[in-house]
């Protein structure tokens, strides 16, 4: 790249939000040049003290942004944030709205009070019956059927990621970028709202158009009918389980070549397409004995150079050991406060051939109150009011 690709820097996010929805959307504006000013309550963030699989979340979602502590149950903590506020383009929040309100930042008043102003609400509904629910991203999985259609029948089962967490900050993001194009010709603000739900409701929405379609409801993945005649996982000879598809009548060809399996391709049975995958119940199991007497990396070779798809079933760690990943460019490092540093991806495209490795360090709690707050001219006493009480890990 000739030049950094910072399209956004110059714009100030003020974010106000926790676990990832919202964190999520003011990384990305980040990654994109954004200056990004998380506030945080006396005490940090909660996320921040999670174990186990939330250990990751703070981190991760929060690298390269500026940390200012303030509380706001006091007034001199909401005079400085609208101080805050009167110097920024966008705001990021995922709170309800009643706890919005009570801070004096709730959108309505945030509308009146910056004109220009763009707020970006990351919520667990839109608008209409569920508004005021609370939601979580396996809540949202079990309403819409895709925890449904991710398990076998009677067994749902969330994805494995937080990908409507992440989506929905996506489209938060997403949703900025617009308002920001408008504002530049109107001067005016907008108020954007995420929906958790809504997000997993569009990720769920070929299946929901298939039963509108067809009239009957699609199975859930592991049960699905197939459109192919090879599409499954199989196991080689040293236990290791490889996905092998053939969808065209190229790679199915040319899989049973690979596999010894000519006979296929001679017998009368299998002649069409819907006669190959008619035939799954007895040419799959042949396939896999075909693959258990093999080694999948070898495998692998053969069928990369064929262009078929494939892969061995990784693991996320397995990821720091790709070569693919770890290419260079693939991956950011960042700091955390305590000197701790860990790996993560960068975003997913290129510009001129490279990719945002962005990320940056991860703040402490409040590490930024002083000078961001100085700099609106604040005074010690005034900033020593505002922000409370200093953080301390539980």
């Amino acid at each position: 790249m000739d030049q950094a690709f910072l399209p956004l820097a110059g714009l100030r996010v003020v974010e106000m939000s926790h676990m990832i929805m919202g964190p999520s959307c003011g990384m990305f504006l980040g990654f994109l040049g954004a200056e990004v000013i998380k506030v945080e309550p006396p005490g940090g963030d909660k996320t921040r003290w999670l174990t186990g699989m939330g250990r990751p979340m703070f981190p991760l979602f929060n690298r390269g942004k500026k940390s200012v502590q303030l509380d706001l149950a006091t007034e001199s903590g909401r005079a400085a944030l609208n101080r805050l506020l009167e110097t920024a383009d966008v705001f990021v929040e995922n709170f309800r709205d009643s706890a919005l309100a009570k801070a004096g930042a709730d959108p309505e008043h945030l509308r009146k009070q910056f004109p220009g102003l763009i707020v970006a609400s990351c919520k667990g509904f839109l608008s209409g019956p569920y508004q005021n629910r609370t939601a979580l991203d396996e809540v949202v999985q079990m309403m819409t059927g895709l925890a449904y259609m991710t398990g076998p029948t009677g067994t749902p089962l969330r994805v494995g990621s937080s990908a409507n967490d992440i989506m929905g900050g996506l489209f938060a993001a997403f949703s900025v970028l617009a308002a920001l194009l408008e504002r530049g010709k109107t001067g005016r603000g907008r108020e954007m709202r995420v929906g958790l739900f809504e997000n997993c409701l569009l990720l769920v929405a070929q299946h929901m158009v298939q039963f509108e379609l067809e009239g009957k409801n699609p199975p859930p993945m592991p049960e699905r009918e197939f459109s192919w005649p090879i599409y499954d996982i199989f196991t080689d000879r040293n236990g290791r389980q490889i996905f092998v598809g053939a969808v065209t009548e190229g790679q199915w060809k040319t899989v049973c070549t690979l596999l010894g399996l000519t006979d296929f391709l001679a017998d009368s049975r299998l002649a069409t397409r819907m006669d190959q995958i008619e035939a799954r119940s007895w040419t799959i199991p042949l396939v896999a004995e075909k693959i258990a007497a093999l080694d999948a990396d070898a495998l692998g070779r053969q069928f990369e150079a064929h262009g078929i798809p494939f892969s061995p079933i990784a693991k996320p760690c397995d990821m720091y050991q790709d070569p693919h990943v770890m290419r260079p460019g693939g991956m950011a490092t960042s700091q955390c406060a305590d000197g701790t540093r860990f790996r993560a991806p960068s975003l997913p495209f290129e510009v001129d051939g490279d990719m945002l490795t962005g990320g940056g360090d991860v703040p402490a709690p409040g590490q930024d109150t002083e000078e961001v707050l100085a700099a609106l001219g604040m005074d010690d006493a005034a900033i020593a009011g505002a922000c409370g009480e200093r953080a301390v890990a539980p």
